[in-house]
């Protein structure tokens, strides 16, 4: 039997497939196979494509070094998944794409769930990007070659992964839960994914260059993509991205240029998922032909005191012009999402922003060019075609201006070629517009490398309100100046200094050698000196790093160690919170810990947890009057939140200002500030900082276990006899119980950790992830309390019947909306020992299912089995009388009886 090389590399590869992933369903469409996946189990197997390719060659040469002008051995396995941890939610795909457009990936690869287009926030069906995506361009001895991800409106690939399962994503994160995910992590969401362009033959996705008429010609690079996600709340509307450019040819990339280009297409749809396998959300009637791209270089970011100062963003921003108003629901599509580099640019580096609005037609094809360097570039001056023109765009160095200037473009102006007359006024007012942020030159050897960070930024509420486009920009009405100030960009100018802090930390010597980074300085008091003012009260504080990158958000501090002891009608929460207490701040510096957070719940989601208990410190923020405050004197907040005594001792006028039991801060509001007579110049108020419930076991339920357990500190080492059992210091171990808790069904519980925040630098407080650590137990007595003698066993419901509403009720299949009636079905066993065989029989003594129950005796869930209803042929059982047994290790059997009416 004979069959060809391409046959052989498809059966190899599909055969290594199959055997990777059994219970897949393998559908031949066109020139590929797809996996999609299928049910097994509940559980949702990976999704995986593959192209059928004709005449593979090997990808590495004798030396061990790429060769970018050799395909790979075996047909790429393309992925997409998503960043979905915070507000910003966007598909990536392992060859180089954001978001996707109408690509036929619409299943993510590892959970086999269907990946939606970028939205802002989250599940709010507001789509912010229709694809986007990276572009690299060089010079390889006489060529000027370029390797994009994505184009306008074309799917061609000329960036493709590895086989399976190398070409796949890898999933790290500082959650865990298991140490491969927590080795290495940077954040909470992290995905890393490796991509080359060195596919010359078999591309089953192909590009062609107009301008040269040829097929694409790879760069022969490979691009390692990291990116990081985070939930808290001054990071979760920030993506930051990390690309490794390495030249795995054996020629010298010169002039070497990357790029991240965009097409947003903002609009709303609403998606009904579960209508079809297949969707295509249809844009509204203005959805994405509205559109305006601007670019933000600064603006006033950072307040401190009465000074106030600019922070270089450099980012490209697109949004709906209007933000949709409609009259029954207001704006629909407010916010703005943007692109920016995160670190400025060096001397030996350019950095150019261009957009563009493309057409077929030269008169609306338009972009903004310079006079001294404009070209046509395919069809006008606005769609790039072909790598020449490409290339000519990444490297021009042009910062364009934003979109709604485009009419003020005169045929007169010095310095940018003007539009057509027909349509300035158009494109003024917002259209299906693109960009490209590069950065470069760079040269690349063979095996050397760059890196490429940037992030991908949200802002919410850029329009406030309808009014200002409508004003300025619509029904003949131009006055774009008018228009660009009633923007609200500071949200979005603040996640994008977040985003470089992020990446850089400011004040942070990461190298060691002494440098911190660039500091800024705001005299708060000065005196009239020998003829001159001299500062004589300034704060001073870092705003850029040291040009290290640290990749490190700012966190809240560790949760505590937590564990769930069952009680009769409750449970007893038990935690220990020294890792949360000495946890100190990395950008303040502070041990900042403010207090605990008790949360419960009736399943495992994050939604579904409610806050059961509280304690935080006695503490109260200081807001003193700034006369100089802008845009009008008022109140700052000042420093850190402070304790009683400390508020005593700083502001006091009693003789003995500490001791003052008389001064209370909670007496001095917005409505009468304090006023002190040694403080004259000074106005003061104090509020709560949270809620101040801080006596044990009085305001709240959270108790410390050893009330008179000592502080360890330098005058207080460590004695053996200020430990616990367990090896836990008893100084901050603490309990809470809670009662009135049904004991036939599970409770899942936290404990959180939250800190005070930054004020300084603008930081809110922080609190830990809730679902970190989340037990869960049933409300009954446990082996341990009834000193190893358990209660008779007993099972529940009984009778079980098929129309007992147990789902609706929440008694059974929470959590797993996914899963039919008959796959969440229950039977409880309670008081069962630790170690045990459970058996059901039916009157006749056949075995229906026997249950090996071996859990740790800790364990809250123990004394806890379930039975799914489903017999030793995984099929449903049905109505019918049967008999159970529970069978410790010691040979004792319980036994009783179980009506089933279905």
């Amino acid at each position: 039997m004979t069959f060809s090389v391409a046959g052989a590399a498809i059966s190899r590869l599909t055969s290594m497939a199959l055997s990777c992933t059994s219970n897949q369903t393998m559908i031949a469409v066109g020139r590929h196979l797809k996996f999609r996946p299928t049910a097994v189990g509940g559980a949702i197997l990976l999704v995986l494509s593959l192209a059928l390719i004709p005449g593979l060659r090997a990808q590495s040469d004798p030396t061990g070094q790429r060769n970018p002008i050799i395909a790979s051995a075996a047909s790429p396995s393309y992925c997409i998944t998503a960043h979905d941890l915070g507000k910003l939610y966007v598909g990536l795909t392992n060859f180089g794409r954001l978001s996707y457009g109408k690509e036929v990936f619409y299943y993510d690869c590892f959970t086999g769930g269907r990946i939606g287009e970028c939205q802002y926030p989250k599940a709010s069906t507001k789509i912010y990007l229709y694809n986007g995506g990276l572009w690299v361009g060089g010079v390889v001895g006489r060529d000027t070659l370029v390797s994009t991800s994505v184009e306008q409106n074309t799917f061609s690939r000329e960036f493709h992964p590895d086989a399976y399962p190398y070409g796949l994503f890898q999933r790290r994160s500082t959650l865990g839960p298991t140490e491969e995910m927590l080795r290495d992590a940077r954040s909470e969401q992290d995905l890393i994914t490796t991509y080359q362009d060195t596919l010359t033959s078999g591309n089953a996705y192909p590009s062609f260059d107009q301008i040269e008429g040829r097929t694409h010609q790879p760069l022969g690079i490979e691009v390692r993509q990291e990116s990081y996600m985070w939930s808290y709340g001054y990071a979760d509307d920030l993506i930051l991205f990390n690309l490794k450019i390495t030249n795995i040819s054996s020629q010298e990339i010169n002039q070497l240029y990357a790029g991240v280009f965009m097409d947003p297409d903002v609009h709303r749809y609403v998606v009904d998922f579960g209508a079809t396998l297949n969707f295509t959300p249809a844009k509204t009637q203005t959805g994405g032909r509205d559109d305006i791209i601007g670019f933000l270089k600064s603006y006033p970011v950072s307040n401190y005191n009465q000074c106030e100062f600019e922070d270089t963003v450099n980012i490209a921003w697109s949004a709906d012009m209007d933000g949709d108003w409609l009259s029954s629901s207001g704006l629909q599509v407010p916010h703005v999402t943007g692109i920016r580099f995160l670190r400025q640019p060096r001397d030996d580096e350019q950095f150019s922003f261009n957009w563009w609005v493309p057409n077929v037609g030269t008169v609306f094809d338009f972009g903004p060019q310079y006079r001294t360097n404009y070209r046509n570039l395919g069809t006008g001056f606005g769609q790039p075609i072909g790598d020449r023109n490409r290339y000519f765009l990444m490297s021009n160095g042009e910062v364009d201006y934003s979109q709604v200037l485009t009419g003020r473009i005169s045929v007169a102006d010095p310095l940018w070629m003007p539009p057509s007359s027909s349509n300035a006024r158009s494109i003024s007012r917002g259209a299906d517009g693109c960009y490209l942020m590069s950065l470069g030159p760079y040269s690349l050897g063979p095996r050397e490398q760059v890196d490429i960070p940037f992030a991908f930024v949200g802002g919410e509420s850029l329009h406030v309100d309808f009014i200002n486009a409508y004003l300025n920009l619509r029904f003949g009405n131009y006055y774009p100046e008018r228009y660009l100030q009633g923007l609200n960009m500071g949200p979005f100018a603040t996640n994008a200094a977040w985003a470089a802090r992020i990446y850089d930390n400011p004040g942070i010597d990461t190298d060691g050698d002494g440098y911190f980074g660039k500091l800024r300085v705001c005299v708060l008091d000065s005196s009239f000196v020998d003829g001159h003012w001299v500062a004589t009260v300034v704060d001073s504080t870092y705003y850029e790093g040291d040009g290290v990158p640290d990749w490190r958000a700012e966190s809240p501090p560790p949760p505590p160690v937590i564990w769930i002891e069952p009680i009769v009608g409750g449970v007893k929460v038990r935690f220990n919170g020294y890792r949360s207490e000495i946890y100190r701040d990395f950008l303040s510096g502070y041990v900042d810990f403010e207090g605990y957070h008790v949360y419960m719940g009736r399943d495992d989601r994050e939604a579904s947890l409610a806050l059961a208990a509280s304690y935080d410190f006695n503490n109260f923020d200081v807001f003193a009057y700034n006369p100089h405050k802008k845009p009008a004197p008022g109140y700052d907040l000042t420093g850190v939140p402070a304790t009683v005594e400390e508020i005593r001792c700083r502001f006091s006028d009693a003789a003995d200002p500490c001791n003052d039991t008389l001064f209370h801060p909670q007496d001095y509001g917005p409505t009468n500030p304090y006023r002190g007579a040694r403080f004259i110049d000074s106005t003061l108020y104090f509020l709560p900082h949270d809620n101040n419930v801080s006596r044990f076991g009085i305001d709240t339920p959270i108790k410390k276990r050893y009330p008179d357990a000592v502080k360890p500190d330098a005058d207080h080492p460590i004695t053996p006899d200020m430990m616990t059992e367990d090896g836990y210091l008893k100084y901050y171990e603490y309990e809470c119980e809670i009662t009135g808790l049904l004991p036939t069904v599970p409770y899942y519980f936290s404990v959180t950790a939250f800190d005070f925040g930054s004020p300084k630098v603008g930081l809110q407080p922080l609190e830990s992830a809730r679902l970190l650590g989340l037990q869960s137990a049933y409300p009954a007595s446990s082996d341990d309390q009834l000193d190893g003698i358990l209660p008779p066993v007993y099972i529940y419901p009984n009778p079980y019947r098929v129309d007992g509403g147990y789902r609706d009720g929440g008694w059974e299949g929470r959590g797993h909306p996914e899963k039919i009636n008959d796959r969440v079905r229950a039977i409880h066993f309670v008081n069962v020992p630790a170690k045990c065989t459970i058996r059901i029989h039916t009157l006749d003594g056949d075995l229906v299912r026997e249950l090996h129950h071996d859990v740790d005796p800790s364990d809250p869930k123990a004394n806890h089995a379930t039975w799914d209803m489903i017999n030793r042929n995984v099929q449903m059982i049905v109505s019918g009388l049967y008999y159970w047994s529970v069978e410790d290790e010691n040979g004792k059997v319980q036994i009783g009886t179980l009506v089933v009416l279905m």
